[in-house]
């Protein structure tokens, strides 16, 4: 197989939204089955699941049910929001994955160490606001949900089901085209439900009421992701090496070094290839490294940890060494502030001493 030239994408890959998918799918049938019990031999609107709503999935009758299919159908809003972007985690995707089967959902993912994502969210963000609650866009911080990958991306949800839209930061008249087709999609399956936007005509302008921007990055931090933009990783680790140099206490900086790092130790490599290596070696402690960092990336932290920290006891010296500097880094990556740094960093504690 040929190595990913874009190892982000090839390596962290997709957000992985199959559990979610399988959680929806299940209360979908399950208010499928529970409507047709209630309704049988009664019209209905085809393709529709009973009883879904955008916070979660139950079996309606009655006059809950009428309101289910007429929000299905367009006829009143599926639910109130305060506003068309939402900023959420895994949890509020699993939640908007029901508001799915009757209207588009997309997902923005996207990171504070990407220039091209910090410019296409207030572009998306003002196309999506003027659907007017047509259209509903989640935006996860990957920074903060290690587990959902690494890739800054934008994903659609039609149905429960997650399409992979584009990455980067495309011309907004693309952007524009693809939302339109979209739209037609969700028109031709019989999804006609919307939003009711709190203060809509004050959300729809474009300035005015978009995210506060991001505080402006240090000269330093942006030349260093415009480098893993680019994909120059020794231009980005020098830029970020230079920052460190300047303030020793930037831990930004140093955690944007551990990412990119990362990013250049899995560059040119493929997921099978490091799998592979690992099985076919378990003590080569080369191949145990790569997949801490492909577990890492992939959101597997616990098992990236778990597997460095059960081996540490059996490693001589310079091995002990190597593992050690490789988990700070990972520490680094993953930050802090995550409870499973701090149980990782506890035990590391625990061996060394």
């Amino acid at each position: 197989m040929t190595p990913d030239p874009t190892p982000p994408a090839g390596l962290a890959g997709a957000v992985d939204l199959s559990s979610l998918v399988q959680r929806a799918e299940q209360q979908r049938q399950g208010s499928a089955r529970s409507g047709a019990a209630a309704q049988e031999g009664a019209p209905g609107t085809a393709g529709t699941p009973s009883g879904s709503t955008a916070g979660g999935a139950a079996p309606v009758d009655g006059d809950e049910q009428a309101r289910a299919q007429q929000a299905a159908a367009g006829a009143e809003p599926i639910a109130r929001l305060a506003d068309a972007v939402v900023d959420g985690d895994e949890q509020t995707l699993q939640q908007f994955m029901q508001l799915s089967q009757f209207m588009p959902v997309l997902v923005e993912m996207h990171a504070k160490w990407s220039s091209e994502a910090q410019a296409l969210s207030p572009v998306l963000a003002r196309l999506v606001r003027a659907q007017r609650g047509r259209l509903v866009l989640i935006r996860v911080d990957l920074d903060a949900n290690p587990s959902l990958g690494q890739q800054p991306q934008v994903l659609g949800i039609i149905g429960g089901r997650p399409l992979q839209l584009f990455a980067g930061n495309p011309p907004e008249e693309q952007i524009t085209q693809l939302l339109s087709e979209i739209m037609q999609v969700a028109e031709q399956q019989g999804m006609r439900g919307f939003v009711e936007i709190e203060g809509e005509d004050a959300a729809a302008d474009d300035d005015e009421t978009a995210a506060a921007p991001e505080p402006e990055l240090p000269p330093l931090h942006r030349e260093a992701y415009e480098a893993v933009d680019r994909g120059d990783y020794e231009a980005g680790l020098a830029a970020f090496d230079k920052a460190i140099a300047q303030n020793p206490a930037d831990d930004d900086a140093r955690a944007g070094r551990a990412q990119v790092a990362l990013l250049q130790r899995l560059h040119g490599k493929t997921l099978e290839e490091i799998r592979a290596a690992a099985a076919d070696a378990p003590d080569d402690l080369d191949a145990q490294l790569d997949i801490a960092d492909l577990d890492v990336s992939g959101g597997h932290v616990e098992d990236a940890f778990d597997r460095l920290l059960s081996r540490f006891p059996t490693l001589d010296a310079d091995g002990k060494k190597r593992v050690r500097e490789r988990l700070l880094d990972l520490f680094l990556v993953v930050g802090p502030a995550d409870p499973r740094v701090a149980k990782a960093r506890a035990r590391l504690t625990n061996l060394l001493f």
